[in-house]
């Protein structure tokens, strides 16, 4: 049985992410080591277009993630994952993000974006003590901090977790007292 044979059983004949049935096709995803159906999906040419495409993705488009996300396909996860962290600015998917949970050989598979990304470029997120930062640590605040428009403060020693990078190294996000807020590294430290 070839790939497509091998997704076309497993998907039912649909694109993987948003169950289209109309113009589907293999996608090998990045970076691939070998050439087999556990490495890849079955995706409509949407899907496709704006997989290889990210500056044109349609955020209404991958509101199906809120379904195939769960698919106990790794290849699935991975997509979902990275179109949700692509689209996060956009609010929605990061509630998603913070359901996701993907094993840890999926999530480090999911973050390694292949050849056309190069994080080389962008420093690291560092805390007040210099300690990198990354996507999912837990910070703790080292003063208190006025909470414009949400009417709080942040209290210091109060515990962020699950945290966000964004494309600001300066900045991360994180949920306190139930709201997702910008906070400046410089008033972190990591736990």
């Amino acid at each position: 049985m070839n790939i497509e044979q091998a997704l076309l059983q497993r998907s039912n004949s649909t694109c993987e992410l948003c169950t289209s049935e109309s113009n589907l096709a293999v996608y090998q995803i990045p970076p691939a080591k070998d050439d087999n159906a556990d490495q890849c999906i079955l995706a409509c040419d949407i899907c496709r277009e704006q997989i290889e495409n990210p500056e044109s993705a349609e955020p209404s488009h991958w509101r199906c993630l809120n379904d195939s996300m769960w698919s106990q396909v790794p290849a699935v996860q991975v997509m979902a994952w990275r179109m949700l962290s692509h689209l996060e600015a956009e609010g929605w998917p990061q509630d998603l993000l913070d359901m996701l949970y993907l094993e840890d050989d999926v999530l480090v598979w999911a973050k390694a974006a292949g050849s056309d990304v190069d994080e080389d470029d962008t420093p690291p997120t560092l805390d007040n003590n210099g300690a990198v930062l990354q996507s999912g640590d837990t910070v703790t605040l080292i003063k208190d901090l006025d909470v414009k428009g949400a009417g709080f403060t942040a209290k210091r020693g109060t515990a962020v977790r699950n945290i966000s990078l964004t494309n600001n190294p300066e900045h991360i996000e994180g949920r306190v007292n139930g709201v997702r807020i910008v906070l400046l590294t410089c008033y972190l430290k990591k736990s």
